[in-house]
């Protein structure tokens, strides 16, 4: 599944993490910590939304 931030179009893909922010594939979206925030932006878990 992949998420996209809202604000700016930073994509997350649950397949493959984010390890330059210490996120390790396959890691779910609601399992990122509630601190995570848009790399590009700075914005939080809440302004992404569910990509097909």
């Amino acid at each position: 599944m992949k998420y996209v931030c809202d604000a700016c179009g930073w994509e997350y893909d649950e397949e493959l993490g984010y390890p330059e922010g210490g996120i390790a594939p396959g890691t779910k979206f609601e399992d990122l910590p509630e601190d995570f925030e848009c790399p590009l932006c700075g914005v939080g878990k809440d302004m992404f939304s569910a990509a097909d």
